[in-house]
Formats: C-alpha cells, sequence, structure tokens
C-alpha cells in the first residue's frame, strides 16, 4: 500500500516525462493536476480509494484513478514504468539543460553513457561531447555554459510565486480554524525575495498545542522535521520547508517583527536600540507570557525614534540609517498603479485578444493599457510585422470604441545586436510606447553589450528599457554588462528603465534600482502579461519596486494617461 504524497509523485513524474516526449501539453496538465489534487486532499484517502470513489476528488477523473488505485495496491505503476523503460536513466535532471532534448539525451547516453548532468559536465570539460556523432566543438562549449547557468537550487528553495501559493493555502487553512487569532507570513516571503527555502508563519493563540496540531492537520504537509511548544518545522509534499511558531497574542508584533528581517537588519536594530539604552522587544519575541508588550511593529520603529521600515525593505542595505534621517519616502503601493503597461496578445505570443485583455485591465481598475505585442525579429515569439501592426491598429481602434479604458498602441521592441530597434524609424514614431528589450545574444562579452545598449540609448526612439538585464531566475543569468555606465548614459537620455513584474524576471534586481534612483532615473512597474492571468503578477512588480524602495513619484504608469503619454511618446 503507498501513501498518497508518494502517489502525487509518481504522477509528477508520469507528467514531466510525458513532457519530455512532447506529449499533448493537456494530457501533462491532467497529471500535475492530479497530483496537486492529491496533495491538498483533506479527508479519507484510504476510505475513497477502497470504496472506489476516488473520484470525488476535484482533478481525478476515471484514467487517473484507475492508476492511482494500481499504485496504492501495488506499489508500482505499468505507464511510468513503461515511458521509464522507453527512456535512459537520468533523463529527467539532463532534460533541465536548456541544449538538450530527448533525442540528444539518448545520443550522449548511448555514446557516452551519460545519465546525469554531473556526467555531462565532466564529458564537456574532457572533451568527450564534441566527439560524440552530432555534436561539436561549439555546442559542447554552449552545454557546458548551460550547465554552468542552470542555478540549480540545491537548498530546496522555490521561486518566489510557487513557494507564495504554497503559503496562502497553509494560512487558509489555519484561518479557518478558532485556535488562532490571527496569522500571517513572515521572512523571506513577507520580504518578497526572489527564491524562498523555508515559508514561515507567525501566529498569535492562547492554545499553541491546538494552533501546531491544526497545522499538522494540513494535507499537503508530508512529514515533520522539528515539534516542540510553541513551534513546527515540516516539510511538504514538494519538499519545501515551512514553519509555524505560536506565540502569546501580546507578543504577535514583535514575533511577527524579530521573524521577518533579516539577520543583519534585526542586529542592527538589536544594536541602534542599546546604544539608547533600550531593549529591541520588551518581552522576548517567543514567548508565550501573557503580558503586554508591543501593539504593532510601527511602534518598534517609533520607539527607536526612526521612521517605519516596510517588511520589503528589512535587509540591511541603508535603509535604517536613512530611516533614522527622516528621509525614507513612503513606498510604492499597489494603488498607485494607474495603468498595465508592457502587454501582449494573440498578435505575437500573446494568449488573449486585445478586447479581453482591455476588459480585464479595466476590471483591475486601471484607467490604461499598452499592447506591447514583439517585433519582427521575435520570430519565436511571432513578432509582429508592418502589415500585421497595421491590422492591430485598426483593431485597437475599434475595441476603443466599446471599452472606457485608454488603450496605447505600442510594441515591445527588439534591441538588435548592433544597437539599433526592430522597426524603421518613421514606424516607431507612429507608436504611442516602446518598450526596448533583449531577446537574443545575451552572451555577449561585458564590452560588447555595454556598447551595445549604449548605441540603443543615443536612439530618439529609445524611452523604455524592458526586463533590463535579461534574467530568468533560477534559469539564465544576468547579461553582462558595465551597469554603472549603463545607468549613467541612461540618466542623460532621460530614459526610463522597466520593473518587471513577471515572477519568473523580477527584472530590475532591487540593488540596481537603488543605483539608478540615486541617479534620478524614472521607472515604469509592469506585468509582461502574456494572458488575462498574467495581468495577476503586477503585485510581484510592486513588490520588487518596494524592495528597490522606489515611490510613487518614481513610477511613471502612476501618471494619469494624458501624463504618461506624454512622459513616454517616442
Amino acid at each position: 500500500m503507498r501513501e498518497r504524497f508518494d502517489i502525487a509523485a509518481d504522477l509528477r513524474t508520469i507528467a514531466r516525462l510525458l513532457e519530455i516526449k512532447g506529449e499533448n501539453p493537456f494530457k501533462t496538465q491532467a497529471y500535475e493536476r492530479g497530483a496537486t489534487a492529491l496533495e491538498n486532499h483533506e479527508g479519507d484517502f484510504d476510505a475513497l480509494v477502497k470504496t472506489g470513489r476516488l473520484k470525488e476528488i476535484p482533478g481525478i477523473g476515471t484514467a487517473l484513478a484507475t492508476i492511482i488505485e494500481e499504485i496504492y495496491h501495488t506499489g508500482e505503476c505499468w505507464m511510468l514504468q513503461q515511458l521509464l523503460d522507453g527512456m535512459p536513466r537520468g533523463v529527467i535532471e539532463l532534460s533541465a539543460v536548456r541544449g538538450l532534448n530527448l533525442k540528444k539525451i539518448i545520443a550522449l547516453h548511448d555514446a557516452l553513457g551519460i545519465e546525469s548532468i554531473a556526467d555531462l559536465k565532466t564529458a564537456c570539460q574532457e572533451g568527450l561531447v564534441s566527439k560524440a556523432k552530432g555534436f561539436g566543438l561549439k555546442s559542447q562549449a554552449k552545454l557546458l555554459s548551460d550547465i554552468e547557468s542552470l542555478q540549480i537550487p540545491k537548498d530546496g528553495s522555490l521561486l518566489l510565486s510557487h513557494a507564495l501559493e504554497a503559503a496562502e493555502r497553509i494560512l487558509l487553512h489555519l484561518r479557518a480554524g478558532p485556535e488562532l487569532i490571527e496569522a500571517d507570513l513572515a521572512g523571506a516571503l513577507r520580504r518578497r525575495k526572489e527564491m524562498v527555502r523555508r515559508i514561515c508563519i507567525v501566529a498569535a493563540s492562547n492554545q499553541s498545542r491546538a494552533g501546531l496540531d491544526r497545522f499538522l492537520r494540513f494535507p499537503a504537509l508530508a512529514h515533520t522535521d522539528e515539534l516542540d511548544e510553541n513551534r513546527c518545522l515540516a516539510r511538504l509534499a514538494g519538499g519545501l520547508r515551512a514553519e509555524l511558531s505560536v506565540v502569546a497574542p501580546e507578543n504577535y508584533a514583535a514575533a511577527l517583527h524579530a521573524r521577518t528581517g533579516s539577520r543583519r537588519h534585526i542586529t542592527k536594530l538589536q544594536d541602534l536600540a542599546r546604544s539608547k539604552s533600550m531593549t529591541l522587544y520588551p518581552e522576548a519575541p517567543d514567548s508565550h507570557a501573557h503580558r503586554p508588550c508591543i501593539n504593532s511593529e510601527n511602534e518598534i520603529y517609533r520607539r527607536l525614534g526612526i521612521q517605519y521600515i516596510p517588511p520589503e525593505m528589512r535587509e540591511d542595505e541603508g535603509e535604517i540609517e536613512i530611516a533614522s534621517a527622516g528621509r525614507l519616502a513612503p513606498p510604492l503601493e499597489l494603488t498607485d498603479i494607474r495603468g498595465m503597461t508592457h502587454c501582449h496578445t494573440i498578435y505575437s505570443d500573446g494568449r488573449n485578444s486585445i478586447e479581453e485583455m482591455a476588459l480585464a485591465a479595466e476590471a483591475l481598475g486601471m484607467t490604461y493599457l499598452t499592447i506591447t505585442d514583439h517585433s519582427p525579429s521575435a520570430h519565436y515569439a511571432r513578432g509582429v510585422g508592418i502589415d500585421r501592426l497595421r491590422a492591430q491598429w485598426d483593431e485597437i481602434a475599434r475595441v476603443q470604441q466599446r471599452v472606457k479604458i485608454k488603450l496605447l498602441k505600442g510594441t515591445e521592441s527588439d534591441i538588435l545586436e548592433g544597437g539599433s530597434l526592430d522597426y524603421p524609424d518613421y514606424f516607431l514614431e507612429q507608436f504611442d510606447i516602446i518598450i526596448a528589450s533583449i531577446h537574443a545574444r545575451h552572451k555577449m562579452n561585458s564590452e560588447q553589450m555595454t556598447q551595445r545598449l549604449l548605441r540603443a540609448l543615443k536612439l530618439p526612439f529609445f524611452k523604455i528599457w524592458g526586463h533590463p538585464l535579461g534574467r530568468l531566475i533560477g534559469s539564465r543569468p544576468p547579461l553582462e554588462c558595465r551597469m554603472g555606465q549603463v545607468l549613467d548614459a541612461i540618466a542623460e537620455s532621460k530614459c526610463a528603465i522597466e520593473v518587471n513584474g513577471d515572477p519568473h524576471r523580477l527584472d530590475l534586481e532591487p540593488d540596481w534600482i537603488r543605483a539608478a534612483r540615486i541617479r534620478g532615473i524614472k521607472f515604469i512597474v509592469s506585468t509582461d502579461a502574456h494572458s488575462i492571468g498574467g495581468l495577476g503578477s503586477l503585485h510581484y512588480g510592486v513588490s520588487t519596486a518596494r524592495r528597490g524602495w522606489l515611490s510613487r513619484d518614481e513610477v511613471l504608469n502612476s501618471l494619469d494617461a494624458e501624463d504618461f503619454m506624454r512622459a513616454v511618446h517616442p
């Protein structure tokens, strides 16, 4: 008999193998959904299997139920075994390398016995891959580069968006019961770091054991690592760690603060408190004593005589010194954003029409929307040629008659290898907004990339630098350039920089945002949405902007439509 978490893991493996084989993505997604459904099931799983009622679980159909029953009763899965038998060992791990498809993995396995990324790296370093049929020196060098840029997390960390989804499910579970008075996120997740190693939750309760017991009943909790009277550290089905600390209600604010800031931030605050002959927390933040303590995090900073520092800024990057001097500007709020920028439609690689995107942005309270599909050189994204672009403009005009939100016709123009933009000048001047981005030749050396950008910045139509350093978190590092020199040139040219809210990008990074704002550079905060759902990523862009200390006055799309258009018009 197999546990439901083990069965869910098998379903995910099937999904991954089907994806590697190039099967229908809907089939792959069905197995992923089935795995998630098992992990989150709160009822008696054993009873459902034994009575043939698995289809009562949302997301489980007849085919999945049959496979789950087979694994449950026999410990094996015929379909999984069949998939594995047709592929070399290590195929799932090796498929994480960008340049490898199934055909190449099989060829490397047959020629060199490669079964892991470590095997592949060694074979590349020893020059063996270049001698295998179908490979050469160039492909060997590219594979080695792809391996080195993988940045596979070794600590069980997850992308912010994925960790936040899991954390919100835990919070929903905790808040649904009477055991806890309040509960909220802390740690790196509350600071909105790009990658998260652990979900940290702080809760207030007069019944700490009852609160911990509720946490232990969370359906996707797979293993308990540590448990004492006020704290539990556990692992979720996917391997991410989750920690709950339960404190007396009187100590909740102090505990939430102590577990939110980075270690350096908290240490520096403690030093500041000692210099004023104070203690940072009058009562130990993990204490369960019922004595009046700190009522809010605001009070902690007020007692120290400094401005309140929002969670996203608590990293010890100079924020304490600036708050002590009273010069910390109010950070950007989600409600400050008035226009949805950098949005794609079915004219390039988006999944929704202009009207669908317009109505969705309007429903979110936006007053304008920029339609910025890819330019012709982005062949992989169905870049829009001039003829199709004219058709798009006609459609924008028609849709504008049916919606209240202001529609701006724009492009995400490629910055080409030589630094030029990807439409002729006579056409570029007709756009309302141009976002200029790099989508190819990311691996130019620092000198080449710097010159490419500097040439682009001199163009009269270069107004906004899109997803500036081109990173994909966990899979592609930022491009190399002399960033200080580029920022100096942007400041002189009066261009703006995008803070990209795609959870896989979150680009520009906070330290470079701070360096840019010192130079007086303006920003837009975008979604880079390729669908209606993608518009919901705006809060990730805002969080990244807050981590870089941006205020409303520094963000162009906090302006109304007319002022925004004047600020960004080519």
